[in-house]
């Protein structure tokens, strides 16, 4: 019979609750791919007593897509509405790193990255994986997208388009320019009725009816704005609203709304599907989206779209584990897809920091599946007046607007945005648009 002392028992008592106490204060590393909706919803809310938490982004920046428009024309300036990753707090300086994902391995659970900076190749190891890397554009293979035209996903695509737009009028009153020339260079091409589209052309509006006048008025005969879309703007609101947006945009002087598609982007202007060619200074492309480089490359399911699988707990499919999420527009949920918009991706990333909480304290049987309902949609139409898409309610003119400027001020991730906002609002409205080039 073996016999075991009274000491020695306390001891491997004492042993076995210390090894248990280091096991639950051992923080997990958790590594975010991105700095969109979903991840830094996720990275925000996430416990940090938890985790050690590693983000890797191309951008150091949180950016308040929404109101990105404004700033095309100087309607906001550019860091009103971004957020500096950092300002959220890391445990060490080097756990946000500028860098984009190049490669994955599941089963090492290591992911490989290239820093934007100087190329250089960082592996990083991890317990869990956030994939929130979002989208592009989609260019459906058209000839000369890349080339020739503008994108609107980025505070660096906003900076372009307006540096452009400024181009253009000083180009338009430099001395032996063809009216001709002066007609092409000013008349604005925007490729995509979505929210993006319609919004930009509505921001383009007010700056040619508010500053044009003031600052180039014998050029304003010869400024136009050209919307292409195959079917009808805004498809995903209200039948009811998207008539009156449409209605709205066509009574807008030198502001055209023109059913077709475009097969190709030229230097100096687009082919539509007929053969017929607009000559243009601008297009602007906001069609749709389309999967990165890394997800498409990703060995995991996937749907025809390149878009993650995931499961009601956005756990991507296919991987025994568990350590790997995603969330945003690169992830596409099972059974019940969600849209892919802002409010889904924060949504998700703040269930996904609760329920990563969960799973770190061993607590997986409280996990439930994710869940959305649908708050509304709100959308510019220039002109003070706006959409507003709820499910109980829909609301049009100028209350609308009013109701997109409160819904997005209060939205901002931070009393400085709050107060910076508003400020470029104010100014704007007395002072106008800063017409600055740099």
């Amino acid at each position: 019979m073996l016999r075991i002392s009274k000491k020695a028992s306390l001891t491997s008592s004492l042993v076995r609750c210390f090894s248990t106490t280091t096991h639950l204060l051992r923080r997990q590393r958790l590594v975010i791919l991105g700095t969109g909706w979903g991840s830094y919803s996720v990275l925000k809310h996430i416990n940090k007593k938890l985790f050690d938490v590693v983000v890797v982004s191309p951008r150091n920046h949180f950016l308040f897509t929404p109101l990105l428009c404004s700033t095309t024309v100087g309607t906001l300036e550019f860091r009103s509405i971004i957020e500096p990753v950092r300002n959220t707090g890391f445990r060490d300086e080097h756990d946000f790193q500028l860098a984009e994902a190049t490669a994955l391995f599941p089963k090492e659970r290591k992911v490989v990255c290239k820093s934007t900076l100087n190329n250089e190749v960082v592996e990083f190891n991890y317990d869990k994986l956030v994939i929130g890397v979002g989208a592009v554009s989609n260019t459906f293979g058209v000839p000369g997208v890349y080339d020739h035209a503008f994108f609107l996903k980025e505070i660096a695509d906003a900076r372009k388009i307006r540096n452009q737009i400024l181009k253009n009028f000083e180009l338009a009153v430099q001395p032996g320019i063809s009216e001709e020339d002066k007609r092409r260079l000013l008349h604005f091409v925007i490729v995509g009725g979505g929210p993006t589209g319609v919004e930009f052309g509505a921001e383009l509006y007010d700056f040619v009816r508010q500053d044009v006048n003031r600052l180039y008025s014998h050029e304003k005969v010869n400024v136009r704005v050209t919307l292409i879309e195959a079917q009808h703007i805004l498809p995903s609101f209200d039948e009811k609203l998207r008539t009156y947006a449409e209605k709205k945009m066509k009574q807008c002087e030198q502001f055209k709304l023109l059913q077709s598609s475009v097969t190709e982007v030229h230097q100096d202007g687009v082919t539509l599907k007929g053969g017929d060619k607009i000559r243009c200074g601008l297009v602007v492309w906001s069609t749709g989206l389309a999967p990165r480089s890394f997800t498409a490359s990703l060995d995991l399911p996937k749907n025809k779209a390149q878009q993650l699988l995931v499961d009601e707990c956005l756990q991507i499919k296919g991987v025994e584990d568990s350590s790997l999420f995603s969330v945003g527009d690169c992830s596409f949920v099972e059974p019940n897809p969600y849209p892919c918009t802002a409010q889904v991706a924060e949504k998700q990333g703040l269930y996904l920091a609760k329920s990563l909480a969960l799973y770190a304290e061993g607590k997986n049987s409280e996990v439930k599946p994710f869940s959305w309902s649908n708050l509304g949609m709100l959308a510019y139409l220039g002109g003070y007046q706006g959409l507003a898409d709820f499910p109980t309610n829909k609301l049009q003119g100028f209350k609308s607007w009013l109701l997109w400027r409160s819904v997005y001020l209060t939205k901002l991730g931070s009393w400085r945005a709050r107060f910076q906002v508003p400020f470029d609002w104010t100014r704007t409205f007395i002072f106008g648009r800063d017409v600055s080039q740099f």
